[in-house]
């Protein structure tokens, strides 16, 4: 591969969430302090709402790595499970022995039971959800009723969900605004920017080890945030790709040549701003052809 020829430890670019690499991008940085700050106060529910491929799950390890030792996490990556399967889940990673279980009374005293020692412990529990869209409606609404539990100060767990924009959607049915309204804040990620774009790609370079000039030119840069339209999770793919290019033809740095080759390898990214220069230049070129056509024929005439 090209680590070597760059004169890199590792690759830069790879898909997996790794919190080494978490950028202190505005977007990013605000939704962590919110849910951060938000945790501290004891409030209930915190949504964090972002498109596909903008960080929701390296932010959402990256709060769990920032939690501090007096909290004890409960995280479900993946909640399309039934009402009972979403409780179970959530009693296993509480820590709860369910091998004597007998049934779904006995499962919410358990957890029940279980939220009340950790809280006179001085824990605070915390559950976070990712990729909560995927949640069936019955799955939320029992969440919903779990979130009941509480003594007479204080609530026994927060809620932090993450989800696609379809959450929003999920969560604006009218069955389900007893929840909706439980939400004390919320933040959805944005895109990066252009120059922002280029800020991750400095960052996740120099932390796999390069050192030496921007291993990617400006025009270049440009073209990435074009094709990814800022999406962290595209730019990584398209950043790979054409390093891999650049690789191939020996070059030290890459051109915004070699990203559109990386984009035209891609299924489902379009430069969009480049269609329509084509268009013009087409457009220019058959002008063109249509006046040497006509200066021949008056030249006969």
């Amino acid at each position: 591969m090209y680590q070597q020829f760059f004169g890199l430890n590792e690759l830069p670019f790879t898909l997996t969430p790794n919190t080494h690499y978490f950028l202190n991008l505005p977007t990013h940085q605000e939704a962590l302090n919110l849910i951060l700050v938000a945790l501290e106060n004891g409030d209930g529910f915190v949504k964090i709402v972002g498109e596909v491929g903008t960080g929701k799950t390296l932010l959402c390890r990256k709060v769990l790595n920032a939690l501090d030792e007096d909290c004890i996490s409960a995280y479900i990556p993946n909640p399309y499970l039934s009402a009972d399967g979403f409780r179970m889940a959530f009693a296993r990673e509480l820590g709860l022995e369910l091998d004597t279980l007998k049934g779904s009374f006995d499962l919410l005293e358990r957890i029940n039971q279980r939220l009340v020692e950790l809280v006179a412990e001085g824990k605070r529990v915390v559950l976070i959800v990712d990729e909560a869209q995927a949640m069936p409606e019955k799955t939320i609404e029992a969440l919903r009723l779990l979130t009941n539990l509480e003594t007479e100060t204080t609530k026994l767990f927060q809620v932090v969900l993450f989800g696609q924009p379809e959450l929003d959607e999920l969560l604006g049915q009218s069955s389900l605004r007893q929840l909706l309204q439980r939400i004390t804040f919320s933040y959805r990620l944005r895109h990066l920017d252009l120059e922002g774009t280029g800020q991750y790609l400095h960052h996740r370079l120099t932390l796999a080890g390069y050192n030496g000039v921007p291993l990617f030119e400006a025009k270049a840069v440009k073209k990435l945030w074009q094709a990814s339209s800022g999406t962290p999770r595209l730019i990584n793919i398209l950043a790979h790709k054409a390093l891999m290019v650049a690789y191939g033809k020996g070059d030290r740095r890459v051109s915004a040549a070699q990203v559109v080759t990386a984009v035209e390898d891609t299924e489902g990214v379009v430069l969009q701003s480049s269609a329509k220069p084509r268009l013009w230049l087409a457009g220019l070129a058959m002008l063109a052809v249509g006046l040497s056509a006509g200066l021949v024929l008056g030249g006969l005439l």
